[in-house]
């Protein structure tokens, strides 16, 4: 019998990417894309996979979260949508808290509502998408986070996922719905907001601007390429156990300072290997034969800016058999690759604040 997906969030940067997998290798299941199409989610996302539907719709509207359970007799949701960027949550975090925790317990309740109260009888699933920033932040030679590991968020947007971890997690032990989380390291790869490191700092790159670094540059962050973060959250909800959480990761422990050199490094053998990049992007440093490493630049370190991230992920390896394909440098070329081959993409997309970054 083929599930019918409502997907919030799905023409986000995670979101579509799951979209995309999902339509590829479920072919059979009908998909429903819900999304505000704020700052960071765009139509463009999606408008190449076929046989979706999309609604532009808030998370917060519970009476159209209702209609659509109902409408389109959805019986599994997965949760994407959430404002995700620290920096902005530090700026103003009023909009995380109404998007993250008051969203989530509008898709909650019609859930509880739609599927346990009026007993449509469907087998069902609430899927809930989160990150490793909940746990807090780790010393050197601390542990990786595990799923046992006590909340400690630091800044609004981790606190505002932590309090809808909560939500989710007392909705299967109050009222019995069926429900997993999966906390997550680092994604990256194609589609991502150019406000985030990667894409920010290519983009920076390939337009002659500094690379602003925080701090020493030496934060921590375990990197997870968003197609094995997308495997992982299929093999969730075919095999994972409801009311259950579990943490993906990327397995790679990679300092700020590492990657951001290796997108120079990324930037300057493509134009080595591509005379044309530079009549295509005469600002960046290597079409006048400098080192793009010349744009890095010292910032001011952000406020409670985490040390060090990392994941342990040996739970939906031995449970679920699942582990992440790629490794740091492969994904890393991959996603440079599709952010120069798709300049059209992020010079429409909102411009980023020029000195933030996601790690």
């Amino acid at each position: 019998m083929a599930d019918r997906l409502l997907i919030t969030g799905g023409a986000g940067f995670i979101g579509a990417n799951f979209v995309r997998y999902w339509r590829e290798t479920h072919p059979e299941d009908e998909i429903l894309v819900l999304d505000a199409l704020t700052y960071a989610g765009r139509r463009e996302n999606i408008a190449d996979i076929p046989d979706i539907r999309f609604v532009h719709g808030d998370i917060c509207e519970g009476t159209l979260i209702e209609r659509l359970l109902d409408t389109f007799a959805i019986n599994t949701i997965v949760h994407f949508a959430a404002e995700s960027h620290v920096d902005r949550s530090i700026s103003d975090p009023d909009i995380f808290i109404r998007t993250n925790v008051l969203g989530t317990q509008s898709l909650l309740r019609a859930a509880k509502a739609v599927w346990l109260d009026r007993g449509t009888g469907l087998p069902h699933r609430f899927h809930h998408i989160s990150t490793d920033e909940v746990y807090g932040s780790l010393g050197p030679d601390a542990p990786a986070f595990s799923e046992t590991t006590a909340y400690a968020p630091n800044s609004p947007y981790s606190a505002s996922k932590a309090a809808s971890d909560h939500l989710v997690r007392a909705f299967h032990h109050t009222y019995g719905l069926q429900v997993t989380t999966s906390n997550c390291s680092n994604n990256f790869g194609p589609w991502q907001h150019p406000e985030k490191l990667i894409p920010l700092f290519l983009r920076n790159a390939l337009s002659g601007k500094p690379l602003p670094i925080y701090g020493d540059g030496m934060n921590v962050r375990d990197w997870l390429f968003v197609e094995d973060h997308c495997e992982g959250i299929a093999r969730i909800l075919d095999d994972g156990a409801a009311g259950e959480t579990y943490n993906i990761g990327g397995g790679m422990e990679v300092p700020n300072l590492a990657v951001i050199d290796a997108i120079c490094a990324f930037v300057d053998q493509a134009f080595t290997e591509d005379t044309r990049l530079a009549k295509r992007f005469p600002s960046a440093p290597p079409a006048s034969g400098r080192s793009t490493s010349d744009l890095k630049t010292f910032v001011t370190d952000r406020p409670g800016h985490d040390r060090r991230y990392a994941i342990d992920a040996k739970k939906i390896a031995r449970e679920l058999d699942f582990r992440p394909r790629h490794d740091f440098h492969q994904a890393l070329a991959l996603t440079c690759r599709w952010y120069l081959d798709h300049p059209q993409w992020w010079n429409v997309t909102a411009e980023p604040n020029p000195t933030a970054q996601q790690a």
